[in-house]
């Protein structure tokens, strides 16, 4: 555990070499799920993980803010405790727009990132990845597997395969091929903090601000996205201009770590730094 403004984080280190902060989605998530792929990228670097304030294993009492701006100040404060003069950020999802939100607030400490499948950086955009996601969860493929687990038996007969299954099947329309959702490391979300991120972002819209902070120059930047993303690539096309990023599309959903493991890893170990 770290001590950072008045709270204790979870942290781990895997691998050695430059440092690459890893940010999971959520929010209100850890970094488990992103596990043992993410792990993959560990060669000739070092990751450094932590999981976020309310989330996993960096629980906090009821009276702690939860808002965007708390947790772009712990990842501040985390680059100060390892002693990182500028970072590398690895994110995913929410964590991808995490590590946006921190490039806009301390632009000098950013040197690279990389963005996998990044949150929307507007409330429009997101809107439509919310109405696209509930869309695919209505898959009559979905709401039927969901109905025979139900009748199963399963619950009572091996509770903890009932489990199994029923979390894929929770998160099923995030990936392209819905049975691939069992490939994916279960997780909880811790909805308080969830609640409490979005209600801070309210009706956002960073499209103007990073337009005028990287009008010019940007972090070097590569986002990671899949074809058939509930988040629209349309959002995604959007920021890499915004960002004057490169960009590499896997034919996957919303994880491709599970999905495309082998070309993640390929995309992301020739951007990150490394011995």
């Amino acid at each position: 555990m770290t001590l950072i403004n008045g709270i204790d984080l979870h942290t781990r280190q895997v691998g050695d070499g430059p440092p690459v902060v890893v940010l999971h989605g959520g929010p209100g998530a850890h970094h488990d799920y992103l596990l043992p792929q993410y792990d993959l990228l560990a060669r000739s670097r070092s990751l450094l993980y932590y999981d976020q304030r309310g989330g996993g294993r960096s629980p906090v009492s009821r009276d702690v803010p939860l808002g965007w701006r708390e947790h772009v100040a712990d990842l501040e404060g985390l680059r100060r405790q390892w002693s990182l003069e500028r970072l590398t950020l690895l994110g995913y999802s929410w964590g991808g727009l995490l590590a946006v939100l921190y490039a806009l607030e301390h632009q000098d400490r950013v040197e690279r990132l990389a963005l996998v499948c990044p949150a929307p950086v507007s409330v429009q955009w997101r809107a439509e990845f919310e109405r696209r996601l509930a869309e695919r969860m209505a898959n009559p493929r979905i709401t039927e597997a969901r109905e025979q687990l139900r009748r199963s038996g399963l619950q009572t007969r091996d509770p903890e395969r009932y489990r199994r299954e029923a979390f894929a099947l929770s998160v099923a329309g995030y990936f392209r091929d819905p049975s691939s959702a069992i490939l994916l490391t279960p997780f909880r979300v811790t909805a308080r903090t969830q609640d409490a991120v979005w209600a801070s972002l309210k009706d956002f819209d960073l499209r103007a601000r990073l337009r005028a902070a990287f009008a010019t120059s940007a972090p070097s930047t590569l986002i990671v996205y899949g074809t058939y993303d509930p988040i629209p690539a349309e959002a995604t096309h959007e920021l890499s201009v915004l960002l004057h990023a490169q960009t590499r599309e896997l034919p996957t959903g919303h994880a491709p770590h599970v999905e495309a493991t082998e070309e993640f890893v390929s995309a992301l170990d020739a951007f990150l730094p490394k011995d």
